[in-house]
């Protein structure tokens, strides 16, 4: 990728809504006294520094792929951070929890991963992820249409993508590794301020991929398509924009 391709002012413009699946899924990690916690894909670190506020005793370590957010992340203390790619991360030592937050749905062989981190993890170890389940979505599905079609000879091949399993799918794989699993899945409804808020939202994710690849005057005009094909899935009410979110769920244990 020829540049770092996150904007975390973009990102947390939604740092609340994007914070509740975490602490619902940090919430279920049955981990009384961790001596190492991992948050892998730790993004700008702030919600890496609520897992050294549960766990105040552990040494707590994130690692992103993207320097523009690991430099704003709050090291110090017990917490530490680094840029790294998930896909090649090995741990120096057994990991008591691994975290990882909205991340795994940009590796497409992160199925493979998970076998590597199940054995990463200490005798009575946990791996916990979340992952959005929302490919089907609107917000998604006319986004893959327009690069089917209009933006077929820029995106074309940006079309077709099948990220992540259901709950079941994953509850299997780890089940299959011995593991003790926790597999769910919530619908989130958020109501979004502003105008063009569901592209807004999507424009720090899903979009991420077609901009880095257009040039500014192709990025205007791919999104001002995006947003007259999202204002009519998702109209604005007086009281803002209903986004449907699903969200998938796994804590493993070994």
């Amino acid at each position: 990728m020829s540049r770092d391709m996150w904007d975390p002012a973009v990102y947390g413009r939604y740092a609340d809504e994007r914070a509740r699946p975490f602490f619902d899924l940090v919430s279920r990690i049955p981990a009384a006294d961790p001596g190492y916690v991992v948050d892998a894909g730790c993004g700008t670190g702030e919600l890496t520094a609520e897992l050294a506020r549960r766990w105040p005793d552990a040494r707590i370590h994130g690692f992103d792929s993207s320097p523009a957010m690991i430099e704003k992340a709050p090291a110090g203390g017990s917490l530490s951070f680094s840029v790294e790619d998930v896909r090649r991360w090995s741990p120096a030592s057994p990991v008591d929890v691994i975290v990882s937050n909205a991340v795994l749905q940009w590796v497409p062989e992160h199925r493979e991963l998970l076998p590597r981190w199940v054995e990463a993890l200490a005798p009575g170890g946990r791996l916990a992820f979340q992952v959005p389940g929302n490919f089907d979505a609107p917000s998604h599905a006319l986004v893959r249409e327009l690069c089917r079609t209009k933006w077929r000879d820029r995106l074309g091949d940006l079309a077709s993508y099948s990220p992540v399993d259901d709950p079941a799918g994953y509850l299997g794989l780890l089940a299959r590794l011995g593991c003790r699993v926790d597999a769910w899945e919530t619908t989130y409804l958020h109501v979004l301020p502003g105008d063009d808020a569901v592209l807004s939202w999507i424009t720090g994710t899903a979009l991420r991929p077609m901009l880095d690849r257009l040039d500014p005057a192709e990025a205007a005009a791919f999104l001002a398509d995006c947003a007259a094909l999202l204002r009519e899935a998702y109209p604005r009410g007086p009281y803002g924009t209903i986004f449907p979110f699903r969200r998938i769920f796994v804590v493993a244990g070994k």
